[in-house]
């Protein structure tokens, strides 16, 4: 299924389609330059001596001719999808995104023609390269190669099977948990069934309690009863801890298998599933032993999002606010829109807010340096998660670790008040908690802080927010004073 851009003359639509068949590594198709090609003459001279149906004759050949092709990004000229057969095939045979700009004149002349597109992105004053994001954005698709190649897509579970065979991976098997067991597991195994797949699936016990040494003992045990080999692929569905321990199954099973994340919760779409990182805890701190192991796809479908509890959602949504924070304040915005609007735009939200992450994770894949605002409310977030002994949901516990880091920084003077105020009020607004439990045993907090993977040898690294869109990192030796 090609990627058709498709709008008015200087819209980029060369420009944009070369940067995001780059970003998506697939191949690019100007099909102007294959009319020239076929005529061996300048689309000027064919308009010219031939005349302008002569012209579209060849436009709409060279169109069809793209059937038999594999799936690339093709800018198509300024009247291309004119006649209703052209339009009727593109839209057959792909996605059609439509460049707007702001061109009078021609806009008004072609003003419904244009508007009957449902995918459109409006092309400002940015860069070709930020063009090239929002087109991504509003496809959800996304081509990682920072730690290992593989896509991230926002599409429908009933692909699959499709997307699998198209990656060459072979012998599935569906590692799940029994919540989820119970909504998605048999659409997920009939979807690769239709592509000649006869997937088993393995179940785990729900929680985060479980994501440890015996969990992933058993499913080593299991893949060797299911005679897994270095071919098999392991197919993660369910949320975060699913993600993590599927994962790092697969990393170390017969030294690393290849391995697929379908995630089920909010939470998961955009943070968890992305990013390559697996791992299991201790009782000492979450996360403690793990791997950098990227899947060979990500595969999100927001309608799984529906058979969600409320809790869990307004849960996954701390993840989304806090991606807001650190880079898109329009996405913050959205947020502060309430539970209600997000409920009816989940897809939009999904996509969004994993972009977010993507870019990050892009230019800093190991954790060297930019990653680290992705921790932002985390350091005090995993402690009261870990404290609490998971009776706090993790999007529950990062809210208030957010709050708590907000705070702090304000306290430093390294964001004004009304930033504070804003984050607590737009995670107020969605249901989510703000202040650590009065129970709760500082000391123990503290404790496991001072565990936290982002320590250095006298200090805890801390992101934190100066404004909406930007973080600071900050080393922090008196963690007594982050928490007051």
């Amino acid at each position: 299924m090609h990627i058709f851009l498709y709008g008015p003359p200087g819209t980029g639509k060369s420009t944009v389609g070369k940067i995001l068949a780059r970003n998506l590594s697939l191949p690019f198709i100007d099909l102007d330059q294959v009319i020239e090609t076929k005529a061996n003459l300048p689309i000027g001279k064919i308009m010219k001596q031939q005349g302008e149906s002569a012209f579209r004759n060849l436009e709409t050949s060279a169109l069809f001719d793209l059937e038999d092709e594999n799936e690339s990004v093709v800018a198509l000229g300024a009247g291309a999808l004119l006649g209703d057969e052209n339009r009727i095939f593109a839209e057959d045979n792909g996605k059609v995104v439509l460049l707007a700009a702001e061109f009078e004149t021609l806009i008004e002349k072609l003003n419904e023609h244009y508007n009957s597109f449902s995918v459109i992105v409006h092309i400002g004053n940015e860069l070709a390269d930020q063009d090239a994001q929002q087109v991504q954005i509003v496809l959800g698709r996304y081509h990682l190669s920072a730690m290992g190649e593989y896509d991230v897509i926002v599409q429908s579970v009933e692909q699959s099977g499709n997307l699998l065979n198209e990656r060459g991976l072979q012998n599935p098997i569906i590692v799940t948990d029994e919540t989820v067991l119970k909504f998605h597991a048999e659409k997920v195994a009939a979807a690769l069934g239709k592509s000649g797949f006869n997937p088993n699936i393995l179940t785990v016990p729900t929680g985060e309690t479980y994501k440890n040494f015996e969990t992933i003992s058993v499913l080593w045990k299991s893949f060797l009863e299911n005679e897994l080999d270095r071919k098999s692929t392991v197919i993660a569905l369910g949320g975060g801890v699913i993600g993590d321990l599927a994962g790092f199954a697969a990393s170390t099973y017969m030294r690393g298998i290849s391995w697929v994340v379908v995630p089920t919760t909010l939470l998961s779409m955009v943070d968890a599933s992305i990013g390559g990182k697996t791992g299991i805890d201790l009782p000492q701190g979450k996360n403690l032993i793990g791997s950098f192991y990227p899947p060979k796809l990500v595969l999100a479908d927001p309608r799984l999002l529906h058979t969600l509890p409320e809790t869990e959602l307004i849960s996954g949504m701390a993840e989304v606010v806090k991606h807001g924070i650190i880079s898109d304040p329009e996405l913050f915005s959205l947020c502060a829109r309430g539970l209600d609007w997000v409920k009816k735009n989940l897809e939009e939200i999904v996509k969004r807010a994993m972009a977010v992450k993507i870019k990050i994770i892009e230019e800093d894949p190991y954790e060297k340096g930019l990653r680290a605002v992705l921790n932002f409310g985390h350091t005090v977030g995993h402690a009261v998660e870990l404290v609490s002994n998971f009776s706090l949901r993790h999007g529950e516990a990062i809210s208030i670790g957010m709050v708590a880091e907000a705070r702090y920084a304000v306290r430093m003077g390294v964001a004004a008040k009304s930033v504070e105020e804003a984050i607590t009020e737009s995670l107020k607004e969605l249901g989510l908690p703000i202040d650590i439990p009065k129970e709760m045993s500082r000391d123990e907090i503290i404790r496991a802080m001072w565990t936290d993977k982002k320590k250095n040898v006298n200090a805890v690294r801390f992101a934190l927010p100066v404004e909406i869109g930007k973080i600071k990192l900050m080393d922090v030796m008196n963690l007594e004073s982050v928490i007051v």
